[in-house]
């Protein structure tokens, strides 16, 4: 019989076990409702969403390299209202864990308006903000590669979120993580998730051609772990507010390890593509893994290296 606790909590909303699919890599949760039960996942961040609809970027998209991928997949999404009107209502009917609604924007007036419409939503447990879109309004920089921008986006959607909790998603294409993670936090943010994807290209040397159409995308995959893990680590020793570790993840271990440099819970991106079960089988293994290291509580290893 297994005791071990793995229950967490992030601002007042509990799961059940530290595991969420990362955004981007799970659809909007139901697309694996037939293939088994959502419920022993602890949470489960959705496809990030924008104002309109997106068709995405052209193909090809994906690129794959030793140990991760580069994706260029663009927001492909249905818009916020279909989010909010179908997407959130249809995952709620099958599943009780927590529902993080991912948003993005290409301005601060999307960032309100999509945030403000996913929180009213009774189905949102939090809010989940990737701020490594381009900015429209001043010449295509990410709103997550400045401190000022991103505290900017943070204290906008702050204002119309209610009681939700809001996580910001940083980007590591930075040289001062832990800067603007205190922006943000100064600026209000409940939380933090880190890391998004790294830029990277690859070439068809065949062909003489970047293999992706939009020449470069986001890296993803195992051999970003030890980044995200020293991200997550720097913040959380500058930072009070909890984060949600992600980045190369595949493992109970690494789930482990990621908890231990100081995430309250861990995403797994990449490795769902590859393994669909991914995400269920590193639940599973979990409370073993801690057996072995005698580890009762999952709390109890949060943050625990100086």
């Amino acid at each position: 019989m297994v005791n071990e606790n793995l229950s967490v909590d992030l601002c007042g909303v509990k799961l059940s076990n530290p595991m969420i699919p990362a955004s981007g890599t799970f659809g909007f949760g139901i697309e694996m409702a037939d293939e088994f039960d959502l419920n022993v996942l602890g949470g489960i961040s959705l496809k990030g969403t924008t104002r309109e609809p997106r068709f995405g970027n052209p193909t090809p998209r994906i690129a794959e390299c030793r140990s991760g991928m580069i994706n260029s997949v663009g927001l492909q999404n249905p818009g916020i209202d279909v989010l909010v009107n179908e997407k959130l209502p249809a995952l709620r009917r099958v599943y009780g864990g927590a529902i993080i609604a991912n948003i993005s924007g290409f301005s601060i007036e999307e960032y309100e308006e999509c945030c403000a419409k996913a929180a009213q939503a009774p189905e949102t447990d939090i809010i989940e903000v990737n701020v490594s879109c381009p900015n429209v309004h001043n010449g295509g920089m990410a709103f997550g590669t400045s401190a000022s921008s991103a505290a900017s986006v943070t204290s906008a959607v702050k204002k119309v979120c209610g009681e939700k909790p809001v996580f910001i998603k940083l980007s590591p294409n930075v040289t001062d993580i832990v800067s603007i993670a205190k922006a943000c936090e100064d600026a209000g943010a409940d939380g933090i998730t880190l890391i998004n994807t790294l830029l990277g290209m690859r070439i068809d040397i065949q062909r003489r051609t970047p293999v992706i159409a939009n020449k470069m995308g986001g890296f993803s995959g195992q051999a970003v772990f030890p980044i995200a893990v020293r991200m997550v680590y720097q913040v959380s020793h500058a930072c009070r507010i909890p984060i949600m570790g992600c980045g190369g993840v595949a493992s109970a271990e690494d789930v482990i390890e990621m908890m231990m440099a100081g995430a309250s819970a861990v995403q797994v991106g990449a490795e769902n593509l590859r393994n669909p079960y991914a995400s269920k089988e590193i639940v599973e293994n979990l409370p073993l893994k801690m057996k072995d290291l005698g580890i009762k509580d999952i709390n109890e290893i949060i943050g625990v290296i100086e």
